[in-house]
């Protein structure tokens, strides 16, 4: 390559470019993939919805008929029988943009097992004082069925810590086994229609499904994965084109001089020393110079005394 490009065939530059060659395809894959997981998301939201939608117009089926629950059964009208038992509050539960909390019921069946039960909803801060009791004897539930949420999940209220007793934070088997001396279902049902006057509480999507905070997350790295695209080709024009600047001023001469190195102040210190002491001799050595060889001083003259007998 002639000209101002030939610092392209440097190894510098083959490492900057073959660098700048493998970051963009992997960056347009990353922000590709983030991007359908976030469709993907989309996609299960309206099918969760279309789901619940459908499923209010189908005939109940037998609890156990819908278990383990999964994306295909979540949202379906499940019927189970038994006796109410220990009833729990989920505080920090939202419905019409109001706040609020549910009203669980544990429903003891006839298989040994509880089926938690969402009795209904109510404003306001959890008050066991204002909640109607459940009803008595044997009874027979019909709702939509959920999958057991996780603590700190979306639509879960505030930590499982430091709740006054009788109340749970997330509707989950692994808590609720620790509150009771029998085994929990892995599921539980929301009452289509509110008992004693209760409203009665939606239906909520699977995790990891829905227009929830994870799926915005993935919308975000979207954008950064292009945005690196984006970054590494400007950076990738701007390096070039200061390459060319400073190659096309070194062929023109223009480049600055490289400036000297400074002296060794060790032999700086020397020099100073050896000048001094060459002034501080000079007037000496100027009239040893003057001098012709071979020649002294002359020497002082002594005195001549008159001899005692006057010759």
């Amino acid at each position: 390559m002639e000209g101002v490009y030939r610092f392209l065939l440097t190894p510098r530059w083959w490492g900057i470019n073959v660098f700048v060659v493998l970051s963009i395809p992997f960056c347009i894959f990353m922000g590709s993939w983030q991007l359908g997981r976030f469709e993907d998301r989309v996609e299960s939201h309206r099918t969760a919805e279309t789901q619940a939608e459908e499923s209010r117009h189908e005939a109940a089926r037998p609890l156990a008929e819908l278990l383990p629950v999964d994306k295909a059964t979540v949202g379906k009208q499940a019927t189970a029988t038994g006796r109410y038992d220990k009833q729990l509050l989920v505080p920090d539960r939202e419905l019409d943009g109001r706040r609020g909390y549910y009203v669980l019921t544990l429903l003891r069946t006839d298989s040994g097992h509880a089926l938690p039960v969402v009795r209904g909803w109510l404003p306001g801060e959890p008050d066991p004082a204002a909640v109607p009791a459940p009803p008595s004897g044997k009874v027979t539930v019909t709702g939509a069925l959920h999958a057991s949420e996780s603590p700190g999940s979306a639509g879960t209220g505030a930590a499982a810590g430091g709740l006054p007793e009788g109340q749970t934070a997330a509707i989950s088997t692994a808590t609720l086994v620790n509150l009771v001396p029998y085994d929990v279902y892995d599921a539980w049902v929301t009452l289509n229609k509110g008992d004693a006057g209760m409203k009665a509480a939606p239906v909520s999507s699977p995790e990891n499904t829905g227009l929830d905070l994870k799926a915005f997350q993935n919308l975000g790295y979207t954008a950064e994965w292009f945005a690196f695209v984006g970054f590494v080709i400007f950076m990738w024009f701007r390096l070039l084109r200061r390459e060319r600047e400073l190659a096309h001023d070194a062929e023109l001469g223009l480049l600055p001089e490289e400036p000297t190195k400074a002296e060794d102040p060790t032999k700086a210190e020397d020099s100073t020393k050896a000048e001094d002491s060459t002034k501080a001799d000079g007037p000496a050595n100027a009239e040893q110079a003057g001098k012709p060889e071979g020649t002294d001083a002359p020497s002082r003259p002594e005195e001549q005394h008159p001899s005692p007998s006057g010759v």
